[in-house]
Formats: C-alpha cells, structure tokens, sequence
C-alpha cells in the first residue's frame, strides 16, 4: 500500500506540474535535471551495459552512436565523450556497481522507475523503438532492481494517452475544438481508409490528430519534458514510424499474389490489444479437432498485448497433422520406444535399426513432412521480408514457434542475417522442438539479428524427431533433440524432457512448457496482479478514468451537435 501511495503522490505530482506549465515552455528533461555526478553515472552505467550485451564489432556503430547521442541527450560536456565511448567498448565493467549507487543517491531521484522512463522516452526520440535499445532498458531495470513488470505498465501507459482522445482544456474549449475538428479531419479519416481500423487500430489516426492531448495526457506517464518531446509535431510522426502505416500492423498484411511455393500466408490476431513491443507465435502442425487452428496453442499466452499467429499452409500441415496423429496413437509408439531406449540421452541422430513395422508405415509421415520441412524454409525466407520492410512498424518483434513453426524461424534468422538492416528488429526467440541443424555454427549468424534471448527447448527423447531424420546420408546433430553449443551470452538451452514425452507434446503441454521458457502466459499475469504490482493499480483507474471522461466528452459533443442542428 505504501509503495502505491506513493506512486500516486508521484503521479499527481508530475500532473499538477504538466497543468502549470505554458505549452510553449520549455521543459527541463529529468536525466538534465540530475546532478552531474548523477547524469555522468547513469550515462557510463548505460554505456557498460551497452559493451556487455552487445559486444560484437557489428555492433559497434551501434554502440557509439547511442552512447553518443545520450550524452547530448543528458546535456553531459563534451569532455566525457571519450569516456563514455570507452564504456561503450568495453571497459569499465568492474564499475557498474558504483555506479549504480551513485545513480540513485542523486538527491532528486525519488524513485527509481523515473530512470526508466528517461530511458525509454530517449529510446523513442526517433519513432524507432529499436529491439536492442529495449534489450538494454531491460537490463538496466535489472541493475537498478526494479521488477520487469513496471516497464511493461510504462510501455502501455504510454500507448494509452495515445487513445485517449481528450485534451487538458476547459469544457467549452474542448467541445467547440471537438466539432471543428471533427468536421475538418472527416476526409482525412476516410482517406486514410477506415477499413484498416476494423483489423488494425486506432492508434495512428489518434495519433495523427490530437497532438496536443499527447502533451496533456502523457506528462503524467513519462514526465512533461518527455511528453512534450512526443506531443510535438515531430511526436506525432514518431507514433506513426512506430506502429507503420496507419497503424496497421500486421493485421494490414495479405499475400497479394503465390510468392514462390507458398500458398498461405496470413496473420491473426491472438490479442486485442496494442503494445511498443508485439510477439508472433508459429505452429508446426494442424489436426483436426482441438488443435485444428493455429491459435490453438497459444491461448494461455500472453507475452506482450499485442500478439500475433502466422497462419500458413494450412492444407499440407493439417495432412501432417493427421499422420502424426495416426502414426503416433498405434502400437508404433510402444515399439519405436522400446527401439530408441538405449540411445535416448544421444544428441546424435544414428543410424539405428528400426523395428520393421514402424519402416513399414514410413511413408505415411515421410511424404507430408518432407513437403512441410520444404515449405517452412520457404516462408520463413519470406518472414523475414515482411520483417525487413517494416509492416509491423518500427518496433521490437519476439518469435516463437514450435516443431516446424521453430524451423520457419530458424530460416526467417539466417535470411535477415543476410540483409542489410536487419538489427534491431528481433528482440528474442525461441525454438521449441525444432527440426534444424544443432550445430553451434549454423547458428552463429543469427546473433547477429537477434538482440535479446535465443532459447533453444529440447527433448533428448523426442523419437520421433530422429525417426524422420533417419535416411540422413550423414550423421547430424538436431536442435530439438540437444542442446547448442554456442558461446554466446543470448543463447539459452532448455531441456524439456521431463515436460515433453513426445512430439506431439509441444502442442498439447504449450502452457507448461511456455512457462519453462519463461514466456508469459495469463496465469503468470494474473499471479503479477495478485501480487500488487507498483504501478498497475493506479495506471489502470487513470485509464478507466480517462475512459469514463472520454465518454462524457463525446455525449456533449452530440448534444451540442443536436442542438445546433435545431
């Protein structure tokens, strides 16, 4: 309760304050309204952080260049530059505990969780939410123990101020602006298409309109410097950058015309909400039934508030699925056990005797899968061009995927490492089941592209994995099978096995295994909410609040439409 009251009081503070300044102010940032020590602090812990996440020489451009503008960003001399760029190369480490004290000693940091919002207002500046920025505000929200939920509740928050179509100004101004601009902005609303609101969201034509409610409403979230960077004419395109054209998203995006071999390619909706940062989940199989839609397995989660399913060939995945399904239910599974029990904890595909009654039925999973192994190559490839050109805006995208909806990831990685631009797009992903190559090499490539987390789930006795990998020529590792040897702080090997018995596990036991990986479900958010978070009780009356005002706002409007009309 504490803690709560006195995010209220903060809050309130920071309102009152947004009231009473002019609009044409000029307002004092939070990081420059820190004591020199304190700014010099938060830019090295910054630039540390910086050096140990991202360390690679493609990353150095980078580097500088955010340490850089930071620096300007908290009104630094220009006689730390050199330092901070030597943080940002690597040196320093030893310091980031001091650092960090130093930091929040500074007199006027009352709380913490105001460093985060700097941060995150900074990151934004541009109208690109970069994967890896995020990546570095998490670890910083670490350093400074503040729980990861908070900036979750900061990202919404700040979206929310976005919809709330309504401005700091008397009742009579407010609804005299309402009618006028109503009745101008009309063919703009048309013609930037009010189809794509229905499979879209609001977000870039509120954004577009109503500037000066960015500045009002948004003050209290990041503070008034901040909001007032946003609420410019600038902000307004910043907000249209993130969320790509008319806000959109993904849900804007159809395959116009067959691209290669694929013949579906489509994403739905597995939210209805909007978020800076948004996850796409990929399922390997379809089978009639419960699993017979590719949400299916993914109702429990909820990483972000904005999440999408790629549904794709639907027809040659429901074939698999049904030979999965027949092949697997049969006495073939007792004996391929049986077969498999001494080779079990082998992360090497060998060349086994197979019973002669499972060879017998092979092709019934041989044909399906091998043009589902082709097929998934093939719109991962195109993945990452949809990716690539932005058509989720510029924002940071998590994927996940199971079985072959891991393999369409794996192929969507290793084609943007092939691309210019294609960092800072993919925050993490995660590979579940996967029927790739295991090879640490094979997988180098793809921490170029990846900024966060690369989890690699595993069963050591997934039979059925090296059952279809049984005519390799050669002896192969497989990801889904063993863990990666890669020596890389990103990449993270989860073994699954006393969750997974089998293949067709991934799809059936997704809520369990989910929380393994520590992806979110809607358990985990309720248990968050249980527990009292910080900041989501007051957020979220602020936004019923807003909501209710807004409400009233639009039922005067059409009074007052009514009664000029008479």
């Amino acid at each position: 309760m504490a803690a709560e009251e006195k995010w209220k009081g903060w809050t309130s503070k920071q309102h009152s304050e947004a009231e009473q300044a002019d609009e044409k102010e000029q307002c004092v940032l939070l990081g420059k309204q820190l004591g020199e020590p304190g700014r010099f602090a938060y830019a090295a812990l910054c630039g540390i952080s910086l050096a140990r996440l991202f360390p690679g020489k493609e990353q150095s451009s980078f580097r500088t260049e955010y340490i850089e503008s930071f620096v300007k960003w908290l009104d630094l001399p220009d006689a730390v530059l050199p330092a901070m760029t030597a943080f940002a190369s690597g040196l320093g480490d030893e310091g980031t505990e001091t650092f960090g004290q130093i930091l929040l000693k500074d007199p006027i940091l009352e709380n913490p969780v105001v460093i985060i919002q700097d941060l995150l207002s900074f990151s934004l500046r541009d109208g690109y939410y970069d994967a890896r920025a995020r990546v570095l505000i998490c670890h910083i929200t670490w350093l400074l123990r503040i729980p990861l939920e908070e900036l979750e509740v900061l990202e919404e928050s700040l979206l929310e101020t976005l919809k709330e179509q309504k401005e700091e100004e008397s009742e009579t101004a407010e609804v005299s602006r309402r009618k006028k601009e109503r009745r101008k902005k009309l063919k703009r609303y048309l013609l930037i298409g009010l189809a794509t609101v229905g499979g879209g969201t609001v977000i870039g034509l509120t954004g577009g309109l109503a500037a000066p409610l960015v500045a009002a409403g948004a003050a209290t979230i990041i503070g008034s410097a901040g909001a007032a960077a946003l609420g410019s004419t600038a902000g307004i395109a910043v907000m249209a950058s993130l969320f790509g054209a008319a806000g959109a998203g993904l849900t804007g995006y159809k395959m116009k015309k067959r691209v290669g071999a694929i013949e579906e390619f489509e994403f739905l909706p597995l939210t209805e909400g909007r978020q800076l940062h948004i996850t796409i989940a990929i399922t390997g199989w379809l089978c009639t039934g419960k699993y017979g839609s590719f949400t299916a397995p993914w109702s429990s989660m909820l990483q972000s508030s904005e999440q999408y399913c790629l549904a794709w060939e639907s027809k040659y995945l429901m074939e698999l699925g049904n030979a999965l399904d027949s092949l697997l239910n049969g006495f073939v599974n007792m004996m391929a056990q049986e077969a498999l029990k001494f080779t079990v904890f082998s992360g090497i595909v060998t060349a086994l005797t197979w019973p002669t009654s499972l060879l017998t039925v092979a092709g019934v999973i041989d044909n399906p899968w091998g043009v589902c192994l082709h097929r998934s190559a093939e719109v991962g490839k195109h993945l990452a061009h949809i990716l690539l050109s932005r058509q989720q805006g510029k924002r940071p995208v998590t994927l996940i995927g199971f079985s072959l909806g891991a393999r369409v990831i794996y192929f969507c990685l290793q084609e943007m490492a092939q691309e210019k631009d294609s960092q800072g797009i993919i925050e993490d992903v995660v590979l579940l089941g996967a029927p790739v190559e295991g090879e640490a090499k094979h997988w180098k490539a793809i921490t170029q592209v990846v900024s966060g987390r690369i989890i690699n789930g595993y069963c050591r006795g997934d039979w059925l994995l090296r059952f279809v990998y049984r005519t390799s020529s050669v002896q192969i590792n497989v990801a889904g099978l063993q863990p990666v040897d890669l020596d890389d702080r990103r990449m993270e090997n989860i073994d699954l096995s006393s969750v997974v018995n089998g293949h067709l596990d991934y799809m059936k036991q997704m809520d369990t295994i989910l929380k393994a990986v520590g992806i979110k479900t809607k358990e985990c958010w309720l248990e968050e909410k249980g527990s009292g978070s910080l900041f989501s009780p007051p957020a979220k009356k602020s936004q019923q609040a807003a909501g209710s005002e807004t409400r009233e706002e639009e039922s005067t409007v059409r009074e007052e439409d009514a009664a000029d009309g008479e």
